[in-house]
């Protein structure tokens, strides 16, 4: 059994890391709000319950079953999100928090049966893949915006932040999950996109372009 502040390292781990590297303990404070004091007693911790694998001025990196337990939490906070907005009709920028607390909820069986309830969903409110019972993840080839081309036809597939200002600014643009965007011209000064939503001619900044990412309509 563990705690529900070691299932957050574990997850800050699985969300830092890209391709298995390994996550700086700097790294790891900043994304959880800790000094590295603190992180280093906690990957003490973890490293000796066989779940966080470390490494001297190289980082840490999870075990086999600290993955397991990362996919788990991650699958849980997801599912949350999915009921959050679809079955109790909450705003997608205010749902993270919540699930944040949900997350750490032990029983197999209810999310089983959450995920059943909820049609079996392959992604969250802001884009994200739900890993299965198994651990798998779903993978898409996805771009950023502000690597898109001018005449680009693309969907909006995912967000890389949940800050709750973002998502309303989107909600504002009327651009959501699903979006289909037109890069109609890419501005050489401050490299702004300006977009087509097919209703209306939207133009976003270098900064939010970097945080969308955008997928080929099948």
């Amino acid at each position: 059994m563990i705690t529900a502040s070691e299932e957050n390292y574990l997850k800050s781990v699985f969300k830092l890391s890209e391709k298995d590297k390994s996550v700086s303990t700097n790294d790891l404070a900043q994304s959880l709000g800790t000094t590295p004091a603190s992180v280093s007693d906690m990957v003490k911790k973890l490293s000796e319950k066989k779940l966080l694998a470390h490494q001297p001025y190289k980082g840490v990196k999870l075990t086999q079953a600290g993955k397991k337990i990362a996919l788990d939490i991650v699958r849980k906070h997801r599912l949350w999100e999915v009921f959050l907005t679809q079955t109790l009709e909450m705003k997608w920028d205010s749902v993270h928090e919540i699930a944040e607390q949900l997350e750490h909820i032990q029983s197999q069986d209810l999310i089983r049966k959450l995920d059943a309830f909820l049609g079996y969903p392959r992604f969250d409110p802001h884009g994200d893949p739900i890993p299965d019972e198994n651990g798998k993840i779903e993978e898409r080839k996805t771009i950023l915006l502000g690597e898109a081309k001018k005449g680009a036809v693309l969907l909006l597939a995912g967000v890389l932040t949940d800050n709750s200002d973002f998502l309303q600014y989107l909600d504002q643009q009327q651009v959501r999950i699903g979006s289909r965007l037109t890069v109609l011209e890419i501005l050489p000064f401050d490299k702004s996109v300006s977009l087509s939503t097919g209703k209306k001619q939207i133009t976003f900044s270098a900064l939010v372009c970097q945080q969308l990412l955008m997928m080929e309509e099948v």
